[in-house]
């Protein structure tokens, strides 16, 4: 994928960003899908471990010099345990507003300070690298419907896809769906799990508390 230096956090936010809107889609789904992506990098750092079920640092000390990935490894460390899919949407928001601001600082995203009412400070953010935003929607829509084994893939852009397309945000609408959407994923889902033992499980679990959280937040009230 393009860009590849941006953590896999900071890519998934950047893909959820609508190109033709250029504003924010400041959203829980858009927050669940940042975190999911901040949990699925550290497991795959073995920063991470999967103990039962429950999301456990490795050791109490370990860094990773970016500061959305080293926000959340705090965070676990000093919250009570949780499972994987609980810790998809605790403050989830945390972490989407740690990867907006790495986006700014990078130039790919530009704040827009601003008073409301003439009064309230208020921050508008703004797509300034609308190009690479589609560059990264149109990659994720290569993977999740190409025909290029998965092996071949890096984990990241596997990640990157699969994530994607359990919140349904920067690929085509039902991707993953069907028979062969379905093995698709299952395919991605084993290559991006490869990374360290027990990955596969802890993306399987991500993957469904992301799908979980977006039918229930799209269901039509009352249905």
């Amino acid at each position: 994928m393009p860009n590849g230096s941006l953590s896999l956090p900071a890519r998934l936010c950047l893909l959820a960003w609508d190109p033709a809107r250029t504003t924010a889609a400041d959203t829980a789904r858009v927050h669940h899908l940042v975190r999911a992506g901040a949990l699925t990098e550290l497991a795959r750092r073995g920063l991470l471990t999967d103990d039962e079920g429950i999301v456990t640092p490795a050791d109490l000390d370990s860094r990773t010099g970016d500061a959305v990935l080293d926000g959340l490894l705090e965070l676990v460390r000093e919250s009570m345990p949780h499972r994987w899919r609980s810790w998809v949407r605790l403050y989830a928001r945390v972490t989407y507003e740690a990867a907006r601001e790495q986006l700014v600082a990078e130039g790919y995203v530009r704040a827009e300070r601003k008073r409301v009412l003439g009064v309230f400070p208020s921050v508008d953010y703004v797509l300034e690298r609308v190009a690479v935003a589609r560059a990264l929607r149109e990659e994720a829509r290569h993977v999740l419907e190409g025909t290029l084994p998965a092996g071949r893939l890096s984990e990241r852009d596997a990640a990157t896809a699969v994530l994607a397309a359990a919140a349904g945000l920067g690929v085509p609408e039902g991707a993953g769906s069907g028979a062969h959407g379905r093995d698709r994923i299952a395919e991605l889902t084993g290559r991006c799990g490869s990374a360290a033992p027990g990955m596969r499980k802890i993306v399987g679990e991500v993957w469904g508390a992301v799908s979980d959280e977006t039918a229930r937040t799209s269901a039509p009230a009352g249905g």
